[in-house]
């Protein structure tokens, strides 16, 4: 695009629209309205509040209405690209499942705060001027869904919280743009995959669980996820993709059962890359359980709801998560 843009902006709350009240601590009050008050930008904006709560409150079912209205809002001609306020702990998972429904040229992109909006320095305005810069840049269409935080824009995928405090508490994925002085400099596009369907209500109710391994971890609560009832089990493993005693005669038995295994990594950085024996990663894949490559545990888990949630037949389940992956 050429010109001014029109941006539709999308508020669920989060730090961004988050003041301390006494004794209470810091909770998610304001609206976009607020939000934009004295922002210096360009183009012009809409805003619709979603929602207004902290992202560590968010279930399923708050995923998938962000992601129809966001649907919504790109199918409008009118609007030129949407921005998303949003909380930094869970934002990495909303953002996939955008990525991973996104059917749009139009740019999608989340943004939000690490200080509170009455805080001395709040950095929320800034954000969300970035934000709102990056999805009018008519060099980003195509990109999918982008995090947009302390002057870097980043895709959603692999990307995720690396810290709790810092000004920018994001890592991982691929950096697409940054700022230099006030221009956003474009140096990447991300790989487009053929979109998914949006989130069917089923979404909702779709239970995935992550379980993570460590020295002397047992097979209890991975069996008794499997008991209960849960559509698939992310296993973060150790290392490459590993896991101690019993837990590839426990994956065979889950999907014996016709529950997915996921096999993510607890370790922040790099692919899983089933390498031994003796219970690691080679057994468990021979198990049944499914690599997730690149995607940490958290966007492994969104991808495996929503393959759930869309009916995705159990035979074909390892070679369509293995394309998103």
């Amino acid at each position: 695009m050429s010109g001014l843009a029109h941006i539709q902006i999308l508020g669920t709350g989060g730090t961004i629209a988050s003041r301390s009240l006494p004794g209470e601590g810091a909770v998610a009050a304001d609206s976009t309205e607020v939000l934009l008050q004295g922002m210096s930008q360009p183009h012009t904006v809409s805003s619709l509040d979603l929602l207004t709560t902290g992202s560590y409150r968010l279930g399923l079912g708050d995923l998938r209405t962000i992601a129809g209205f966001v649907q919504k809002s790109l199918a409008a001609p009118e609007v030129d690209g949407v921005v998303v306020t949003h909380g930094t702990d869970t934002m990495e998972e909303t953002a996939f499942l955008l990525d991973l429904v996104h059917a749009s040229e139009k740019s999608v992109v989340l943004t939000g705060a690490q200080q509170t909006a009455d805080s001395p320095a709040p950095d929320g305005p800034r954000n969300l001027e970035l934000a709102v810069q990056a999805a009018a840049c008519g060099e980003l269409r195509g990109s999918g869904a982008l995090i947009a935080f302390s002057g870097v824009v980043r895709c959603a995928r692999g990307a995720r919280k690396a810290h709790t405090t810092a000004a920018n508490p994001f890592a991982g994925g691929s950096e697409v743009a940054h700022l230099v002085g006030g221009d956003l400099v474009v140096t990447a596009r991300p790989l487009a995959r053929r979109p998914l369907p949006v989130p069917p209500p089923e979404f909702a109710g779709t239970r995935v669980e992550v379980i993570t391994v460590y020295p002397g971890a047992t097979t209890d609560l991975f069996d008794f996820a499997v008991a209960s009832g849960t559509g698939a089990i992310v296993l973060a493993g150790s290392g490459v993709g590993n896991a101690g005693p019993g837990f590839a005669e426990s994956v065979a038995r889950a999907v014996l059962q016709g529950c997915q295994v996921i096999l993510s990594t607890r370790a922040p950085w790099g692919p899983v890359v089933p390498t031994y024996g003796n219970g690691g990663g080679t057994d468990l894949v021979a198990a049944g359980a499914v690599p997730s490559r690149d995607l940490n545990p958290f966007q492994a888990r969104i991808l495996a709801a929503l393959l759930l949630s869309l009916g995705t037949p159990a035979e074909d389940f390892a070679d369509v998560f293995s394309h998103y992956c």
